[in-house]
């Protein structure tokens, strides 16, 4: 079960993977919390601006249809509203009612009734940062966690089934920076214009931003343990961290690299066109021309032939690093 905060992400972060696992005879659910009714047309190539404006809700839905169809995977909505991505500074409040500002167990409990009626062995969400900042990404991920640890335990939302423990959590890698760097460096020797050499640019200043962040804080909190004491200064330090699980929308920086090492590749080279295939249903969000088609198919079957993950958590026993999702359940 991968849970994904919009229709479109599924299509853009593991699809592939999914595809293969049905083929091979799994069960596959995606579980999308909000119908994407805030998200902008981001296609130029999109010619029904009139129905779009007139019923959104209504399109989404239909793309998410069709590229559940191509991927052969069961879906759910749990029917929250969409936050939309907030810009300005300061940032704007959040719309009231909208996914990213439902308590953690409100918006939690459809998605423990879904895994508690699906059963899913492996549950993928996002990472802390919602794998990009968004706020509901970072909702999303934050209510993967809390039913991850609670579908379990027959104490914890009653009412929404008999209790189900998955056995392994993931977060999903999709923008993983090791993939582009690979791509790039297979376009330049090829002696080739490389499509990702701004993102190369862009992660070399994320990387030196927080190098300079990681310093600024260090020497604060050496400051601080100087003036309190060391006892008192970590548990100051300690009372400034979000919660686990947790994080703060107002604290997240708009993109960071994470600490997270991919532990579990998926070969997918056979289902990058089925990918394709989903990707192109969501025609509002994808351009099909764009940024997802960057590297041909068979560029990423040279260079990058899997989808990437890592493990969080595993009941079972498991090696890493690991080739299969199912590690140590079969």
């Amino acid at each position: 079960m991968a849970v994904h905060a919009h229709p479109d992400d599924e299509s853009s972060k593991g699809a592939a993977m999914m595809a293969a696992y049905e083929e091979a005879g799994a069960e596959v659910m995606v579980v999308t919390c909000t119908g994407g009714e805030r998200g902008d047309l981001l296609n130029p190539a999109y010619g029904d601006t009139v129905r779009l404006d007139r019923d959104i809700t209504g399109v989404r839905r239909a793309e998410m249809e069709e590229a559940g169809a191509a991927l052969g995977i069961e879906h759910r909505w749990l029917g929250f509203m969409d936050s939309g991505l907030p810009e300005g500074d300061p940032l704007p409040p959040l719309p009231a009612g909208c996914f990213a500002t439902v308590p953690l167990e409100q918006a939690a409990a459809p998605l423990v009734r879904v895994i508690r009626e699906f059963r899913p062995h492996v549950l993928i969400g996002y990472d802390e940062i919602g794998g990009y900042p968004h706020p509901d990404h970072i909702k999303a991920h934050e209510i993967t966690v809390e039913a991850y640890r609670a579908a379990g335990d027959p104490e914890r939302y009653p009412g929404t089934g008999e209790p189900w423990t998955p056995s392994k959590l993931y977060y999903d890698r999709a923008f993983n920076p090791d993939k582009y760097r690979a791509l790039h460096e297979a376009y330049l020797a090829a002696g080739e214009e490389s499509p990702f050499a701004e993102r190369m640019q862009w992660y070399a200043s994320l990387e030196e931003e927080q190098a300079r962040e990681a310093e600024r804080a260090q020497q604060a909190r050496e400051a601080q343990q100087a003036e309190r004491g060391t006892e008192e200064g970590a548990s100051a330090e300690a009372d400034d961290a979000p919660a686990e699980g947790r994080p703060q929308h107002s604290r997240v920086p708009r993109f960071r690299l994470t600490d997270h090492r991919v532990t579990t590749q998926i070969h997918v080279a056979d289902y990058l066109e089925r990918r394709d295939t989903a990707l192109r249903a969501h025609r509002t969000q994808v351009d099909p021309t764009g940024h997802f088609f960057a590297a041909p198919n068979e560029l990423l079957r040279r260079t990058w032939p899997w989808e990437d993950y890592v493990l969080i958590d595993s009941r079972v026993e498991t090696t890493l690093p690991e080739t299969d999702l199912f590690t140590g359940l079969r």
